[in-house]
């Protein structure tokens, strides 16, 4: 397995990941970017030109959105990483807002909000691989914090596959993050210092 940095050469790959397997296509991983209005308001296909649109900031020595796994040189999986003021609709919802610790408007706090893996390389520890990679992006470009919002399945046993696109709190703790605090059961915010 290789992670790469979500680039325009790269977005078709990303494309691909989004192909097999939960929400990822008609998202276009932009639910944490737009606010619930702007959201409503954005086709798929506007969606995905916002994406490429943040893929293409990359040339002008802007930070990856995003990575993507690959095995074997087949993109399988995709995870959104970046400066948690650049996902606004993290600061509007009301079960993170009250627990992080660090000021909403920081642009040292990164967040990471977002997982896809195709179906077929589900239980391979894609996710697991992109969330070590993601702290480390983090990392390079001046986080001082990353976040995380991940599901915990001892606390929401129904959760469904497409459920767990935030990831799920043992694989944030198996990577070294705390749980900071909880407002709604299943929904923690959890950090960990880069």
């Amino acid at each position: 397995m290789t992670i790469e940095a979500a680039t325009p050469e790269r977005f078709d790959d990303v494309q691909h990941t989004f192909g097999a397997g939960g929400n990822g296509r008609g998202c276009q991983c932009q639910w944490w970017t737009l606010t619930n209005a702007q959201w409503e308001r954005t086709t798929k296909e506007e969606r995905a030109e916002l994406l490429r649109e943040e893929t293409e900031a990359t040339r002008d020595g802007h930070p990856a959105p995003g990575l993507i796994a690959y095995v074997d040189g087949e993109p399988v999986g995709w995870v959104r990483v970046g400066p948690r003021v650049m996902q606004p609709r993290l600061a509007r919802t009301r079960a993170f807002t009250p627990v992080s610790e660090h000021p909403w408007d920081d642009p040292q706090v990164w967040a990471v909000t977002c997982f896809v893996v195709r179906r077929e390389h589900r239980g391979e520890g894609v996710a697991s691989a992109l969330l070590q990679a993601a702290v480390a992006h983090a990392r390079e470009h001046g986080a001082n914090v990353v976040e995380g919002y991940p599901v915990d399945v001892a606390e929401s046993p129904r959760a469904r596959s497409n459920d767990l696109f935030r990831g799920t709190l043992t694989m944030f703790q198996e990577a070294g993050f705390r749980t900071v605090g909880s407002v709604k059961p299943g929904s923690p915010v959890v950090a960990l210092t880069a």
